[in-house]
């Protein structure tokens, strides 16, 4: 016999598990939550038994389940298979939170470059590097345009190409070797040294050359003497400040007795000041 009383209506049971009435009847549809009964004029009731069911539908959807396999896994899992979808569940966690981790650590990078790059008071900098390592990921012919087709015969080689910083070396053959920072040492690396750098945003490939020029001019002029090649350093996601302007960062290793008689900030930390 039914119980009316103690029975609720699909809009009860939605508002007492939080879910959409849209949900409840989906789950009907899909065959693994029914009412308990339907009165003569249509209307649903469940009873304790349902909002169990619907309890357990709702942490096998948390836990990943398809609802297509939820019927089987509320009327023939084991406690064994029970155990194992947990275990399963416990996994994808831990990788998504390892992917959240990563891409807030990569938020903060590009937050504190931006203001790194807001705050400096003149457009040269005298910077501390330390020894860095660096993999080659691509080497190109000089005067050659990088194209989509070349990156994308390289992308099973280099996961987020765009969350990186790209370095160029040019140093002075008919190469341009593409390069990033690894922490162990790699195919080339550059020294520990103080090295002059600028920041520049470019739209065309000739804006880029005169950057180059106007980099080169300022460091003459100030007697300042290149020691090692020239270091494009790219860092796309900096483009997102600067309306679809490629950021770039210039650099390039000094003579060790150089002497340094102003005009160029002097960075002894390692940052932008």
């Amino acid at each position: 016999m039914n119980d009316v009383k103690n029975d609720i209506t699909i809009s009860e049971l939605a508002k007492l598990m939080n879910v959409s009435i849209h949900q409840i009847r989906y789950f009907e549809e899909k065959g693994v939550l029914f009412p308990a009964y339907t009165d003569d004029n249509q209307y649903r009731f469940y009873s304790m038994e349902q909002v169990y069911q619907l309890a357990h539908i709702l942490l096998l959807r948390k836990l990943g389940v398809p609802v297509h396999s939820i019927k089987e896994c509320m009327t023939s899992f084991s406690a064994d298979q029970y155990d194992q979808l947990l275990h399963q569940s416990l996994r994808k966690i831990k990788e998504e939170m390892q992917r959240l981790q990563e891409l807030q650590q990569f938020i903060r990078k590009v937050q504190q470059e931006q203001k790194n790059v807001n705050r400096l008071s003149t457009p040269y900098q005298i910077k501390r590097r330390d020894i860095t390592y660096l993999t080659r990921w691509m080497d190109m012919d000089i005067g050659t345009r990088l194209s989509a087709k070349q990156l994308a015969a390289q992308t099973k080689s280099l996961p987020n190409l765009f969350e990186l910083d790209l370095h160029f070396i040019c140093d002075g053959s008919a190469t341009i070797h593409f390069c990033l920072e690894t922490q162990q040492p790699g195919d080339l690396c550059l020294p520990e040294g103080n090295y002059l750098s600028t920041h520049c945003s470019i739209q065309e490939d000739d804006e880029l050359e005169q950057a180059i020029a106007q980099f080169y001019d300022y460091a003459a002029a100030h007697a300042f003497v290149p020691a090692g090649p020239l270091i494009l350093i790219e860092k796309s996601y900096l483009s997102l400040f600067s309306h679809n302007q490629l950021h770039y960062e210039l650099q390039v290793l000094l003579e060790a007795d150089t002497h340094f008689k102003g005009g160029a900030d002097h960075d002894r930390g390692g940052n932008n000041v």
